[in-house]
């Protein structure tokens, strides 16, 4: 709250100079319960600016019961991915007047569970989760506790939950039927040394379009000096495949820097697309064709669930769209 002469403005004060009594300001601020006459209320609000009053959110937590703030989990919040997702998310709330306090689990399913039991002691009014594999069901420990939770892009096995999540089987059958289009019928694919959850769902969409065939299954850790290790050891055998899929962009970029590294052409050696599609992977060189997850929409889905009581029914997985760019032997 903002002070004047070394005291706090309070709601008193604002009513004194707009000429009007406390309950009319607090109507204005709080937009209700009761109508409050145009002119008074611009009345009320110019003394508010002139003030610079700022209502208190603690003590309106207290009249209402509600904190306005949401809690959003992200698994690592130093992944560009869950970064991109984690800025449509808080963009989503905050078109409905919600703060948005952002726990980072580091993918630990302990880290997550603390994180979690740190938001329902703050009293947020609903946690949206991506969740960190292996861990348990953090939601249905937030709504034990009286507040709603919804996961975005991952959930555990055992959660009953709802999730919102991307059509990963549609992403990878798109990803596969464009390499075809430029003659690669047997694409590797490139997952980490761990695949759960998302990642685990685009191997298995893989494996079942590619059975029958010697496309290569390839493993490493999520992360770009893995993948560039991994290209450049494979070039030097002269083993590594025409053409590849990645499940995550953050392994698509450190294909790309191995190949450099390794004197290997993207496209004209080696095809690739990736499943993840975040802003980074416009600016590679060359820019990479991915299959774009809409964070966007599936943000907006996660916060009508909370707020907007919208049914909990599952509904279709959201579609990723192909976004063709350079890496997979188009024009760009």
């Amino acid at each position: 709250m903002a002070k004047r002469a070394g005291k706090a403005v309070t709601l008193t004060d604002v009513a004194r100079r707009a000429g009007a009594s406390t309950a009319v300001v607090s109507y204005v601020m709080n937009n209700g319960p009761r109508p409050v006459a145009p002119e008074t209320r611009e009345r009320v609000l110019a003394a508010a600016a002139e003030l610079n009053y700022r209502p208190n959110r603690i003590a309106r937590a207290l009249r209402s019961h509600t904190t306005g703030v949401m809690g959003l989990v992200l698994a690592d919040a130093s992944n560009p991915f869950f970064g991109s997702l984690a800025r449509h998310v808080e963009e989503a709330l905050g078109e409905r007047d919600k703060l948005t306090l952002i726990g980072n689990a580091g993918f630990s399913a302990d880290r997550q569970e603390h994180v979690v039991e740190r938001f329902l002691a703050a009293q947020v009014d609903g946690l949206i989760i991506v969740s960190a594999d292996g861990g348990p069901d953090v939601a249905a420990q937030a709504e034990a506790a009286g507040v709603p939770a919804v996961y975005v892009h991952n959930q555990p096995e055992s959660a009953r939950s709802p999730v919102v999540a991307a059509d990963n089987d549609a992403a990878v059958h798109d990803a596969l039927a464009h390499l075809r289009s430029h003659g690669h019928t047997q694409a590797a694919f490139l997952t980490g040394s761990h695949d759960v959850g998302p990642v685990g769902r685009r191997r298995h969409a893989w494996e079942g379009a590619v059975a029958g065939t010697d496309a290569r299954l390839l493993r490493c850790d999520y992360t770009r000096a893995a993948a560039a290790e991994l290209t450049q050891r494979l070039t030097a055998q002269d083993a590594m495949p025409p053409a590849v899929v990645t499940a995550t962009d953050e392994q698509a970029i450190g294909v790309l820097a191995g190949a450099d590294a390794a004197g290997l052409s993207v496209p004209d050696q080696l095809a690739l697309i990736s499943l993840d599609g975040t802003p980074d992977s416009a600016y590679t060189a060359p820019a990479l064709t991915v299959t774009e997850q809409p964070l966007r929409a599936m943000a907006e889905r996660a916060v009508r669930l909370l707020i907007d009581d919208a049914p909990r029914s599952p509904e279709p997985h959201a579609a990723a769209s192909l976004v063709v760019r350079r890496s997979c032997g188009c024009s760009g």
